[in-house]
């Protein structure tokens, strides 16, 4: 045999060895899962009605995208879920079958009728070209174990699959399974039948992860070889212990590297270093999951009352830049028949898209990080390389010489925990209530603005009689009458019934009614900030009648071709703009606006 037939003769070999020890399940996800999931939006109490509403927008607007999963979430089998409470309800009677397994509730899925459980509607779903997935808890269900109800397809019943010691934290419905008993690999054999019976392509197994259930994983994952359906598997929540990252990739296709992700800053900046963290792990089939995206109309009865996404128009980009680089799988949390233009233009982006999905399946690199600048680049099929420039830095800076009165700074040593605020607002339209962080970027502040009132020559007013126009802030919600844990207002240990609670950084607007010339108002630390364990409570209260942004100019990120592997010139292109740059030799500079990404597309010219 001659020295090229060898060559050829030992790749060849190599490859199809490397091909035969890859799990069979990572061709379900090649490329990293996109579509829908109902809980951002609908929390526990989705409708069928609801459900297949998202199904039409997503068949209609983006499946020729590639937005093909839609998924119904979290107890889908309680026929009382009406109000998202995060703790379900213990002690509800669940819909399930002879043998324990739970089924969809049917004044909510009434197709579910007759036993059918979610036949009918996957099967909707897949005529729409689509795929169907559901959410499941760890574990067999308590009320299967009171009944001690048999487990399908074997002569165990469920009392022998139960761990009874072992409950999620947050969770009333089930009890853990001991998987190192033929019992408890039943029970997972037994529902994972009967999804594969009805036609599930996905499924989100939640108490996963966080502890980690290594002995449950491996369970579910048999149950899924054995069902005879290719079904992608999906752990939740997180964080998943990155240490336990080589078993997971080895039974999971995606699993989550994050608690709950919402529409809050701190946590989309704190998914930068997750990923990071993460890094070696993902590939065709197996993909770290920084959650899904909460962008558009969230929260019509889930996490934060009914709202649009908090994050601003860079932060969107910044998201799905960094989801795309990851790359994570992709999974929208709106309500997308609410969809505005901007919002669709996100999600049918092709160019950005592609990156997610490129073939290769390589992961960005976290390539340099200055002062809360970045750039991560990701190789990419063909050989280009997808480039994201982050400006981590802070957009929360006020003009604080336009304030019509700014405190000292508050801390738990200031007496009383406390200020006293009096604002001249002679002539002003508009009030602006800011607290910000102390400068020591913790946003869990706890702060209280107690009995607000506007004071003029016909009286007083109280504020919180008016609605305002906007209130946001650094985590959770602004809230009336109470604090932002949702306590008693309570300040230096008085009990105020009157007051806004909030944390930083936190700005609430309102339209003035004419006549008032000034505000007046307690400004304090929360009871539930001086209790809590983390960093102590720093802020000031600061007061404006005028728009109290800053204009911040972005921050310059440049970086070198040849950090990036490039050498010689490369053509570039913005994706997000949709627009061809100049071509770029030696260095690479872009400017970002704070809070935001500039995602490009390099092509070298050697490899053209």
């Amino acid at each position: 045999m001659n020295r090229i037939l060898m060559i050829i003769f030992f790749a060849v070999g190599f490859a199809a060895m490397a091909d035969e020890a890859a799990p069979a399940y990572w061709k379900f996800a090649a490329t990293p899962p996109m579509g829908w999931n109902s809980y951002d939006a609908f929390g526990d109490s989705v409708t069928e009605d609801e459900f297949l509403s998202n199904a039409r927008y997503q068949k209609e607007h983006l499946l020729k995208h590639g937005w093909n999963y839609v998924v119904v979430d979290y107890r889908w089998y309680d026929p009382g879920a009406f109000d998202n409470n995060p703790n379900g309800r213990a002690g509800a009677e669940l819909s399930a079958d002879n043998f324990g397994r739970l089924l969809p509730a049917t004044n909510r899925f009434p197709s579910a009728a007759d036993g059918k459980g979610f036949k009918a509607l996957a099967d909707q779903i897949h005529e729409m070209g689509m795929k169907f997935g559901i959410h499941v808890m760890r574990g067999i269900p308590r009320q299967a174990v009171r009944a001690n109800t048999p487990i399908e397809g074997s002569d165990f019943k469920a009392a022998d699959a139960a761990n009874t010691n072992n409950k999620c934290g947050w969770c009333p419905d089930m009890f853990g399974v001991d998987a190192a008993k033929p019992a408890g690999q039943a029970w997972y054999d037994s529902i994972v039948r009967l999804y594969a019976a009805w036609g599930v392509d996905f499924i989100k197994v939640d108490d996963l992860s966080s502890p980690y259930s290594e002995k449950e994983i491996e369970a579910i994952r048999n149950a899924i070889d054995k069902c005879g359906r290719a079904i992608v598997f999906s752990t939740s929540p997180g964080a998943t212990p990155v240490n336990m990252g080589d078993h997971v990739q080895s039974h999971a296709n995606m699993w989550r590297i994050s608690g709950d992700f919402w529409d809050e800053w701190k946590s989309l900046d704190h998914n930068f270093d997750l990923l990071a963290a993460w890094q070696g792990h993902a590939g065709p089939g197996h993909w770290p999951d920084a959650d899904m995206i909460p962008l558009g109309r969230i929260g019509k009865r889930s996490v934060g009352g009914n709202r649009a996404t908090r994050f601003t128009k860079d932060e969107q980009i910044t998201m799905m830049s960094l989801w795309a680089l990851g790359p994570s799988p992709l999974m929208l949390g709106m309500n997308m028949p609410e969809n505005d233009e901007w919002t669709e233009s996100l999600l049918t982006n092709d160019e950005v898209l592609a990156v997610n999905q490129d073939v290769l399946g390589k992961q960005g690199i976290r390539v340099s990080q200055t002062y809360g600048l970045e750039v991560w680049a990701k190789d990419l099929s063909g050989g280009a390389k997808a480039v994201g420039l982050f400006n981590r830095g802070s957009v929360s800076q006020f003009d604080d010489s336009r304030a019509v009165f700014k405190s000292p700074l508050i801390t738990r040593k200031t007496p009383g925990q406390s200020v006293a605020i009096s604002a001249d607002i002679t002539g002003a339209k508009t009030l602006f209530l800011v607290v910000d962080d102390g400068g020591d970027n913790f946003v869990c502040d706890h702060a209280d603005w107690v009995e607000p009132k506007l004071i003029g020559p016909q009286g007083e007013q109280k504020l919180t009689d008016l609605k305002w126009t906007s209130a946001s802030c650094g985590f959770g919600k602004v809230t009336v009458g109470k604090s932002a844990s949702g306590n008693a207002l309570i300040v230096d240990g008085n009990n105020y019934a009157d007051g806004i609670g909030t944390h930083s950084i936190s700005v609430i607007e309102y339209n003035l009614p004419a006549g008032f010339t000034h505000f007046k108002a307690i400004g304090g630390l929360d009871r539930g900030g001086m209790i809590q364990k983390m960093a102590g409570s720093t802020v000031h209260f600061l007061v404006f009648t005028s728009d109290p942004a800053k204009t911040v100019e972005g921050a310059t990120i440049s970086i070198s071709l040849q950090s990036l592997g490039i050498t010689g010139s490369c053509r570039v292109r913005d994706l997000w703009k949709q627009k061809d740059l100049e071509t770029a030799t030696g260095d690479l500079s872009q400017s970002v606006p704070p809070h935001g990404a500039v995602l490009l597309l390099l092509r070298p010219e050697s490899a053209l």
